[in-house]
């Protein structure tokens, strides 16, 4: 089987951009309001912690994104 490295490092990169999106949309809250949406750190870094899942099974398969 070939692999296509540019197609697997622009799945890769989209990925790593959803983790970054929930990463930034944290860091508003502790930035701007935690005070009031402190409650929905759990639920984002919930979602963190899932979109994380393919980004680490890639990185294992293969060597070229680490």
């Amino acid at each position: 089987m070939i692999v296509d490295e540019k197609e697997l490092k622009k799945e890769y990169a989209g990925f790593k951009r959803k983790v970054t999106e929930i990463a930034g949309e944290i860091h508003d809250i502790v930035e701007d309001s935690i005070w009031t949406d402190y409650i929905k750190l759990a639920n984002l870094s919930k979602k963190i912690e899932e979109a994380m899942l393919p980004v680490n099974e890639m990185k294992q398969k293969y060597d070229f994104l680490k």
